[in-house]
């Protein structure tokens, strides 16, 4: 009986051995998983808002990992998000259409991959009481930008328009301030993005009057941001655009589905961010990541031609691009 019992739990302790063996700790598993993971960043344009929230998403809720893929996110360098994907430093990015239209007229092999708005949902923006109802009201007023020839192009094609001119308005470097600080120090307009700048002003209790540019002309509803890579990277490997893709459609996809959600995922991840300002902001934007198209990350000849036009036409590229190489939806997850 001794004899049997020694045995059962001589065999007991090596069955426990080997189990815990196979299984390892929980992060001895996670750890061995990793290993399995191919490591790949994706490099922001700015610092993080609702823009790039599918990202967080996806990562926070295991679907890169479902691909094989361990992603982090990033903060561009001194060079920029097109600079570190267009040399291969990075294999993805958030970048703008003019961005990657300006890159092709120089053989800088930036592809979009995935518009992550349907619609431009930038524009002018004023507070209420500098009555700026529309772009003839830009004269005699101040400008704050950053000095990029696109901004006083656009804001000279909506103001021929109403036979106002550009030259009447005073530009000025806004430099690192911000548009709040701004309009209180030294200029009347800027150009912001509303689905985060506007929607502060709204939870400051500070009205604004948007004109957004897409409203003027249907050439200036280009697409802002999309996810760009390099030619080499999809020759190379694009079956990792696809899961990269794939992954990331998904995250979006939450974020539309359920806004709350993914705004506390973009809090939690990025806690330096205003809670209440994510929140509102996410669900003023969920809508839009798709809009009217059929999937997220669609994108559309027209868009790319018309836009690359308007460019031509106002000086600002020195010729005209393949607009086949400078976009493609060949990656983006198949409709059901």
């Amino acid at each position: 009986m001794r004899k049997k019992r020694t045995l059962s739990i001589l065999l007991t302790c090596l069955l426990l051995l080997v189990i815990a063996g196979c299984g390892g700790t929980k992060n001895e598993q996670n750890a061995q998983t990793s290993k399995k993971l191919q490591d790949v960043k994706i490099v922001l344009d700015w610092t993080p808002n609702t823009n790039h929230t599918g990202l967080y998403v996806a990562k926070d809720q295991g679907y890169y990992e479902d691909e094989g893929l361990n992603v982090e996110i990033v903060q561009p360098g001194a060079g920029g998000a097109d600079t570190m994907v267009a040399s291969g430093a990075v294999p993805f990015g958030i970048s703008y259409q003019e961005s990657v239209t300006l890159a092709r007229t120089q053989d800088v092999p930036l592809v979009s991959i995935a518009a992550v708005i349907q619609h431009n949902t930038s524009g002018f923006a004023a507070p209420a009481d500098r009555n700026i109802k529309s772009p003839k009201d830009f004269e005699g007023k101040s400008y704050g930008g950053w000095g990029s020839p696109v901004e006083e192009a656009i804001m000279g094609s909506i103001m021929e328009n109403e036979k106002a001119d550009v030259k009447n308005v005073k530009m000025i470097n806004m430099g690192d301030a911000d548009f709040f600080t701004a309009v209180k120090r030294d200029i009347d307009f800027a150009w912001i993005f509303y689905a985060w700048t506007g929607i502060e002003a709204e939870l400051r209790n500070d009205p604004i009057d948007m004109l957004y540019v897409k409203d003027y002309a249907v050439e200036l509803d280009y697409y802002t941001p999309v996810i760009v890579t390099n030619e080499k990277q999809i020759k190379d490997d694009p079956e990792l655009v696809k899961a990269f893709l794939k992954a990331t459609a998904k995250g979006y996809q939450l974020a539309i589905d359920k806004p709350e959600e993914a705004a506390d995922i973009l809090s939690k991840a990025v806690p330096e961010l205003d809670k209440d300002l994510v929140l509102a902001s996410q669900k003023w934007l969920s809508p839009r990541y798709t809009d009217d198209a059929p999937r997220w990350g669609e994108q559309k000849v027209e868009v790319w031609q018309g836009y690359t036009d308007w460019m031509l036409s106002h000086n600002l590229l020195d010729k005209q691009i393949e607009i086949g190489k400078a976009y493609t939806n060949e990656y983006l997850p198949q409709l059901p």
